[in-house]
């Protein structure tokens, strides 16, 4: 375990923000995590979990001990005719585990190919995409708590996921370090293509056929693929503001004003979709300076070069004003802000 100073974190955000931190180490091991954690106490430092850096704002150097988790592990630990259970580390590449699940004839995640990140950041905002949301197919996970170092797990009880929550980003925020995460997968594909660009994607792959879960996956990527940038071209952090949630009375209200509003049925109320919101408000593909909307899809803030995390907050800002005013909705930011 090598712990270096005053550590470049360009390359670990995928804003590509020009911040460092004062303190950075990667462990491999439940045991050096542990260690790692050792040495912040002793030194009086804080924490900072860094996974693929695809959900968080870096708004300046990181005062702190940057700790890139890098536990690595995919095993199936229980198979039957209904279901298979299997256990991936914290640093698993989410989109490579899909795959892996899928060759392992385990199903269920399919819907959540191309989701930018690790798996250990994963459970903290219950991720989502096309219908399936991680809670569905969550069994535990494990954590290792900041303060004393010890190991501990969680049911899907106590990880109290809400829409794009959990109790780590509540009550246990920035007390944990997750380090593996177990599935309940099915043994049989049970696909879910209530969405009509996936449906649409799907129908020009297979035609009437049945798709394969392998399938799914690759229709998904493409579709988001069309919509979202690549990082490596254009910094982004994928969908920048949760999809609203609200009553059925604003609902009636907005359709009245928007006969083409788009909202889905959510538990007893409605989820509106971020993206048109901020399309309809007219600021899709805008620039303010080195900082904008994507083109293609208005949900999605770029870099689109050597900007600063003001810019992009202050941006930011703007969007959920201006979609306040136009359709009296809050927008909340999806990533983390340090």
């Amino acid at each position: 375990m090598n712990i270096v100073e005053n550590y470049s974190l360009k390359d670990r955000n995928t804003f590509g923000f020009q911040v460092s931190a004062r303190y950075f180490v990667e462990v491999s091991s439940i045991e050096q995590l542990q260690q790692a954690l050792a040495f912040a106490r002793e030194s009086s430092l804080p924490c900072l979990p860094l996974g693929g850096g695809s959900n968080l704002v870096l708004t300046g150097d990181i005062d702190a001990l940057v700790i890139a988790v890098n536990l690595r592990e995919r095993s199936v630990l229980e198979r039957t005719d209904e279901s298979v259970v299997v256990r991936a580390g914290a640093g698993e590449n989410w989109h490579e585990l899909v795959h892996w699940t899928l060759a392992e004839q385990a199903y269920g995640l399919e819907n959540l190919s191309l989701i930018p990140g690790h798996v250990g950041a994963a459970p903290i905002q219950n991720i989502g995409a096309y219908g399936v949301e991680l809670k569905d197919y969550f069994e535990s996970l494990e954590a290792v708590e900041i303060h004393s170092g010890e190991l501990r797990r969680f049911s899907q009880e106590e990880c109290q996921f809400g829409y794009r929550d959990s109790v780590f980003k509540q009550a246990l925020r920035d007390q944990f370090i997750i380090t593996s995460v177990t599935f309940r997968l099915v043994s049989h594909l049970q696909p879910k293509l209530g969405y009509g660009q996936l449906q649409q994607e799907l129908e020009q792959r297979c035609g009437r056929r049945s798709p394969t879960g392998m399938e799914i996956s690759e229709a998904v990527a493409d579709v988001r693929m069309q919509k979202l940038p690549d990082p490596k071209v254009l910094g982004n952090a994928g969908s920048f503001f949760k999809n609203p949630v609200v009553s059925v009375a604003t609902v009636d209200r907005l359709r009245a004003e928007f006969p083409d509003l788009v909202a889905y049925p959510f538990g007893a109320g409605w989820k509106l979709a971020a993206g048109w919101l901020i399309d309809k408000a007219g600021l899709r593909g805008y620039r303010e300076g080195r900082v904008g909307t994507y083109q293609h899809q208005a949900l999605v803030l770029v870099n689109h070069g050597d900007a600063r995390p003001d810019e992009l907050l202050e941006l930011a800002s703007v969007i959920v004003q201006k979609v306040k005013a136009v359709f009296g909705v809050e927008l909340e930011m999806e990533p983390r802000v340090y």
